[in-house]
């Protein structure tokens, strides 16, 4: 069998479980299989398949075939240009949270050396990207799960940007206090749980059955992890510093009233994603 027949077949059995880019994800895994890119695997076509390479081709497609996320698979995803370790401890970093990088490295301009705040950090995908992109800036990256944090240790050491960064764990702010901090942030970013509990069970299987459930689900509204947020952030935030949280599709409303309601912050601004979804949230300390 050769490599294309073998992208074919695994494209139509990934077809037959209903994986979305099926013949994509068939080029990807054995790419990954043979450590190579797809460029290296389109002109490799014609070759043969050995059988070492094949039943571990097998294997990872059987993965897939249960519709765990080629993530997982490969534990890896690209992220603001980077590549960031990934495990079932953390949700899989998405395009439409670089708009949180986007609105923080806005907000940090003429800022020498930001202090910022990354609750539910994960991955550590917008902790680690900023601290690319910001290199005087001092990041303090927060998280309820243990195993989440240790992994964006790991993409902190992996980018070299270990020594700007502190990961502890806790809720929210819960783990942050004193007078060293309060009132001292520049930027607090955040990719909260939003789903409602209720919308679990009707999200599609790489999302419903493999990523945790900790970092999804915020309540029944939704909403409950960014209120806490909106409500906490500004004893953080200096005069003028600068909250940015991702939501959830059609939460947008929802988030505004609760900021309009502290009385703590300025008018709201929400960034659209791609897809014209109100995804972004930047509201400004008074």
């Amino acid at each position: 069998m050769t490599i294309a027949e073998a992208i074919a077949k695994a494209s139509a059995r990934l077809t037959a479980h209903h994986v979305e880019n099926a013949r994509l994800d068939a080029e990807l895994l054995l790419a990954y299989v043979f450590e190579r890119d797809r460029a290296w695997l389109v002109a490799h076509f014609p070759d043969e398949l050995d059988e070492r390479h094949r039943r571990y081709y097998d294997q990872l497609l059987n993965c897939r075939a249960v519709r765990e996320p080629l993530q997982y698979i490969t534990g890896r995803q690209e992220f603001w240009g980077l590549d960031f370790t990934v495990t079932r401890d953390v949700l899989i970093p998405r395009p439409e949270t670089e708009l949180v990088v986007e609105a923080a490295l806005a907000a940090a301009v003429g800022l020498p050396a930001p202090l910022i705040i990354d609750l539910c950090t994960g991955s550590g995908c917008i902790a680690v990207s900023l601290a690319k992109e910001l290199p005087g800036a001092r990041i303090i990256a927060t998280d309820r799960s243990p195993e989440a944090l240790a992994v964006a240790r790991t993409n902190a050491r992996k980018h070299l940007v270990a020594g700007r960064g502190l990961f502890v764990e806790g809720d929210l702010f819960g783990p942050l206090s004193g007078p060293d901090i309060a009132g001292r942030i520049d930027i607090i970013t955040a990719n909260p749980p939003y789903i409602r509990e209720g919308e679990l069970s009707s999200l599609q299987p790489e999302v419903r059955d493999f990523e945790p459930e900790l970092a999804l689900v915020a309540g029944p509204d939704g909403t409950e992890v960014a209120e806490r947020i909106i409500r906490a952030a500004p004893e953080y935030l200096k005069a003028g510093g600068t909250l940015i949280m991702e939501m959830g599709m059609g939460q947008a409303d929802a988030i505004r009233t609760i900021v309009d309601s502290t009385g703590k912050y300025g008018p709201p601004m929400v960034l659209q994603d791609l897809a014209g979804i109100e995804r972004v949230l930047i509201a400004k300390k008074k």
